[in-house]
């Protein structure tokens, strides 16, 4: 399998990079996306390219003018467009170099932000290659310095602008790392129960009364807001679910946000209202 290896220079990706040209990894090439938003960013640039000469591999990049006032789900969106153009053009996957310390980052921004199960499954996408997973940010930093690789400093990594550098400080106890990465694993499970249970029911509707009185609550609800499109909240869900078991045949409820139900006796029809 080829892979498109998303490089920006720092420790993480230089890692990466050099953990799969070890292994033997056949078909890499180096990417790697300047967002036009740091001043020294041209300098990271050429030293990517440098490095995937140095490893004989084939390098592809982009530069964008994002600008300074650029958000970081902006760079995030023309970055990963890059990578997939680039991972159509070789016929290859995209691996990047997320690690355990990224996933509990990520964890604990979704948490602060009250988020459901959907934001602590996080980087959990089938099309994305993650090798380094498994491995914290110590153990990325001991691994270059054991192989003597040298990496670029993202000066935007300190800056208290972003809340994920807010976080990053805060978070750098491996344990709690471990602890937070445990927690998105165990909902990634949910979301892969979830996705089981509605391969047997989703279609364009009626849904059986049955099957959702009889699956589990937490797996009923998250089915409901999928095939609801996701437009009812949680709490709209739960009531949905309620109205579902002892709603009369014939009857009509408005479950919110637009959401029409119409009921028989056996199944459930939602109505899209404009």
């Amino acid at each position: 399998m080829k892979l498109v290896v998303a490089v920006s220079g720092g420790v993480d990706s230089v890692v990466l990079l050099d953990m799969l040209v070890r292994a033997g990894q056949d078909g890499l090439v180096v990417a790697h996306f300047d967002h036009g938003i740091r001043d020294d960013s041209a300098a990271d640039a050429r030293f990517v390219e440098g490095l995937a000469v140095s490893y004989g591999l084939s390098f592809e990049m982009r530069r964008e003018e994002l600008g300074s006032a650029a958000s970081e789900e902006l760079a995030r969106t023309r970055r990963y467009a890059f990578l997939q153009e680039v991972a159509d053009k070789h016929g290859a996957q995209i691996a990047t170099a997320h690690h355990m310390n990224d996933i509990a980052e990520t964890v604990a921004i979704n948490l602060t932000r009250g988020t459901g199960w959907r934001g602590l499954a996080v980087l959990d996408r089938d099309t994305i290659t993650r090798p380094l997973l498994g491995k914290t940010k110590q153990e990325l930093i001991e691994y270059a310095l054991e192989h003597q690789l040298e990496w670029c400093e993202d000066s935007t990594n300190s800056s208290d602008a972003y809340l994920r550098n807010r976080l990053r400080r805060k978070i750098t106890d491996d344990t709690l790392v471990r602890e937070l990465a445990t927690l998105r694993d165990k909902q990634v499970e949910i979301k892969d129960k979830i996705s089981e249970e509605l391969m047997a029911i989703v279609n364009d509707g009626p849904y059986s009364r049955y099957f959702f009185a009889q699956i589990e609550m937490q797996i009923a609800v998250e089915c409901l807001r999928m095939v609801t499109h996701a437009r009812l909240t949680r709490p709209q869900a739960e009531r949905l679910l309620l109205a579902i078991k002892t709603q009369k045949a014939g009857s009509q409820y408005d479950a919110g946000s637009g959401i029409k139900v119409r009921f028989t006796t056996r199944h459930f029809s939602p109505e899209m209202v404009k």
